[in-house]
């Protein structure tokens, strides 16, 4: 079996890469693995936290808060000869076995496989599959929310069907926290996009996968526990995300469908400012402005 280069991308990660470190050894159980970190410009103890509990691991300093799909390539510049490729975040605990379930379901045309996730202290997995992004799905969470509108599939991008996450299901695209990606799709995709900063990121990248014949594929045997972020809580996290969902739709489609699929965007994010959500509030901000979706993403 070809080596897997397992690829995390940190920022000011000291306080999860030790716990992501220690369950490495178990999650990646069976497989030949080499790990590869790109540190964009770390503030914290990162790089020291590396050294210290991974001293074999190549370290790929960036030079800067480049983004997550940055750190991504030049990981892979630097990881030299591999078959697959494990990405992850610094805040993912792969449990027993989890990598190896993942690559060997990379085959029938699966070239990016993801795990059951689990948030810290849950027993019932993350809802991570999503649909492709649509000017009716878009409306439906606005109107009704993606939690109810994922019970039918012309409304949500969310999948919330709990039989989905009991067998190998194909989705548009998943959550990106944690996947498997095969040499070949990785060969006919290309560089990951890294106009996007952070969030969509892996949308355009499954999307340009299923594009290219390459489906993504939840192995159910496959588990993992993700800490989480911040984007739910920061207003600017939650804007960064809202406005690349915007773009990504914009790359796709045509002007006409853009400015609906914007307006139903707006639409939720301003019902739950009008609650009181502080990061829909500027979101939705950001989405009037004239020119915000054409700025450059940044932190």
């Amino acid at each position: 079996m070809s080596a897997v280069a397992v690829i995390v991308v940190t920022w000011n990660s000291a306080s999860v890469l030790p716990g992501f470190l220690a369950a490495l050894p178990d999650g990646m159980a069976g497989l030949d693995w080499h790990l590869v970190v790109a540190d964009n410009d770390s503030a914290d103890d990162t790089v020291e936290v590396l050294r210290t509990l991974a001293p074999d691991a190549t370290l790929v300093p960036t030079g800067r808060n480049a983004g997550y799909a940055a750190g991504i390539n030049a990981a892979l510049n630097a990881a030299g000869e591999y078959g697959t490729v494990l990405i992850c975040n610094p805040d993912i605990r792969m449990r027993q076995g989890c990598a190896k379930r993942l690559v060997d379901s990379l085959r029938d045309g699966v070239g990016i496989a993801v795990p059951l996730l689990y948030e810290e202290g849950r027993e019932t997995p993350h809802h991570s599959l999503r649909r492709e992004p649509s000017v009716l799905r878009a409306l439906g969470e606005a109107l009704i929310g993606n939690t109810r509108a994922g019970r039918f599939p012309a409304l949500s991008e969310l999948v919330t069907d709990p039989a989905a996450y009991r067998r190998p299901t194909r989705a548009d695209w998943a959550t990106g926290a944690l996947m498997a990606v095969s040499g070949d799709c990785l060969a006919g995709c290309g560089p990951w996009d890294e106009s996007f900063f952070l969030y969509s990121e892996e949308t355009e990248y499954c999307l340009r996968a299923r594009d290219r014949g390459y489906a993504t594929r939840l192995e159910p045997t496959a588990e993992a526990v993700h800490l989480g972020g911040d984007s739910q809580v920061s207003p600017r996290l939650w804007t960064l995300l809202t406005l690349n969902r915007v773009r990504l739709y914009r790359r796709r489609h045509g002007p006409l469908a853009t400015a609906a699929f914007r307006t139903a965007v707006l639409l939720r994010e301003t019902s739950r400012a009008a609650l009181g959500r502080p990061a829909s509030r500027a979101a939705a901000a950001a989405l009037a402005r004239r020119g915000a979706l054409h700025a450059t993403p940044g932190p």
